[in-house]
């Protein structure tokens, strides 16, 4: 290696006064190293930078670097948006007051993490709020930071002060205009088997099938956007959303219905629909729809 003094990824981290997981993400976002079978390795754009590999028979094989790249290392950085200030599951868990075995389920439930064999996946719900991918040096296991502006997302707002017991009137919320018009014209008086009150027989019928087939399931549900948008029913197993299609021939119906199917396919939302022929068929229609997010209903 030549006079050039070496060092470290771990040293590099140390000088650079950041962690050594957040050095091995910062690399890999700008291309210098990715992850290989659960292992570090150069990119050619860290070759190019000086960057080497370095073995002993106690230690294997890691990567050091040209003392000469901490000035370029700390330009980069200082170059980025260093006003953002990311939080993990267990300093958000903290500011929310729950349980740091509770944060991550909740925010899968918003649809902004999935559920890996190992760890938590960012979804592009997630990544859209701003929700960093990252995995932890040792194990490889992945995991979300989030920036602390997430504390003023509506959605989460409302979803703890749901689970808090905290009510608030929808009536203050800023109306969806064809929603509320729907909803005002169509009022909630039908009494399905688990005590919900729906809207209509065919809502009654979809409510009780899944009742009977101890699906568990929530009825109108606000979506987990920004938007002010309510489906159906929503099913936490498999985060699949529900919309009962049934006044086909109202033309203020097809525009909150074209209105609604745009939202779904913005934001990639597992859906299924069903019309009136579906709802004479529950039994033979319910079960294939259902199976092909993975419920299986008897």
């Amino acid at each position: 290696m030549g006079n050039q003094k070496y060092i470290s990824t771990t040293a590099l981290s140390k000088l650079l006064h950041v962690s050594t997981s957040d050095l091995f993400s910062y690399l890999q976002e700008i291309g210098w190293m990715e992850r290989v079978e659960n292992a570090w390795t150069l990119t050619n754009t860290g070759t190019n930078k000086g960057g080497q590999y370095k073995s002993d028979s106690l230690r294997g094989t890691w990567v050091v670097w040209p003392d000469t790249i901490i000035r370029e290392l700390e330009s980069m950085r200082s170059s980025k948006t260093t006003d953002t200030k990311y939080l993990n599951a267990t300093v958000l868990s903290q500011i929310l007051k729950v349980s740091k075995l509770r944060i991550n389920p909740i925010l899968s439930e918003l649809g902004w993490l999935e559920r890996a064999r190992k760890g938590w996946i960012l979804t592009n719900l997630g990544e859209s709020i701003g929700g960093k991918q990252l995995e932890y040096e040792k194990t490889g296991i992945p995991y979300v930071t989030w920036p602390e502006s997430i504390l003023n997302n509506k959605s989460l707002i409302e979803t703890f002060k749901q689970i808090n017991g905290e009510f608030f009137d929808e009536r203050d919320e800023t109306p969806n205009e064809v929603d509320t018009s729907f909803r005002d014209k169509f009022p909630a008086k039908h009494r399905a088997a688990d005590g919900h009150v729906v809207r209509s027989k065919a809502e009654m019928l979809i409510d009780n099938w899944l009742y009977m087939s101890e699906i568990v399931h929530a009825y109108e549900r606000k979506l987990p956007i920004e938007e002010d948008v309510y489906c159906d029913f929503y099913l936490p197993v498999g985060k699949v959303y529900i919309e009962y299609w049934g006044l086909e021939n109202d033309s203020k119906y097809i525009e909150r219905k074209k209105s609604k199917l745009e939202i779904y396919r913005k934001y990639g939302f597992n859906l299924i629909e069903l019309t009136d022929t579906d709802i004479q068929n529950l039994d033979d229609v319910f079960p294939k729809k259902l199976l092909r997010f993975g419920i299986q209903a008897y």
